[in-house]
């Protein structure tokens, strides 16, 4: 049974778009992404918890730099 994503964010700035996701995986644990514009910087699936928290911590802080630096939410893409 899938469930909502922890984190689906896309920031874009001139022509550059970076992404950060975090949903549940199709038969146990977690998936996480991030994209910087159409290259995999990380892909990584997680079944320890504590894991996922470190990364939803660190993609946190790395939108919040990114918004001080002038990017945007891209308002065609659902957030968290």
């Amino acid at each position: 049974m899938m469930t909502a994503a922890l984190l689906a964010m896309t920031l874009v700035r001139a022509h550059h778009v970076r992404s950060f996701h975090i949903h549940p995986a199709p038969l146990d644990g977690w998936e996480a992404s991030e994209r910087e514009d159409h290259r995999v910087v990380q892909q990584q699936r997680y079944t320890d918890w504590h894991r996922v928290e470190r990364t939803l911590t660190r993609f946190r802080r790395e939108i919040a730099a990114l918004l001080e630096e002038g990017w945007h939410r891209d308002v065609g893409i659902q957030h968290e």
